[in-house]
C-alpha cells in the first residue's frame, strides 16, 4: 500500500478508510443475499418482509454499492491537491 504522504491530504484519509470499509462491509452483504438467499441470519431481515425474488435484486444493488465505495475510496487516495 502506497504511503499517505504521496500527496493525499491528511483530512481525507478517514472519507478513504470510510469509504473502503463500507465497500467491503457491501460486498459481504450482497455475497450473503446472493449465496445464502433463504437462510439469511435473522439481523439481515429483522423487521423486513423480504421475498424470495427480492434477495437477488437487494444482493445485486448491495455489490454495486460496494464496488461504488472501493472506487470512490481509491478515487480520494489517489487525487492531489
Amino acid at each position: 500500500m502506497a504511503s499517505w504522504s504521496d500527496g493525499t491530504s491528511a483530512g481525507r484519509r478517514p472519507l478513504v478508510i470510510v469509504l473502503a470499509v463500507i465497500g467491503v462491509i457491501a460486498i459481504v452483504v450482497g455475497v450473503l443475499y446472493l449465496v445464502a438467499g433463504n437462510s439469511l441470519p435473522s439481523f439481515f431481515t429483522m423487521g423486513s418482509h423480504v421475498h424470495k425474488g427480492n434477495h437477488l435484486a437487494r444482493g445485486a444493488v448491495a455489490l454495486i454499492v460496494g464496488v461504488a465505495c472501493l472506487i470512490g475510496s481509491w478515487f480520494s487516495a489517489k487525487s492531489r491537491r
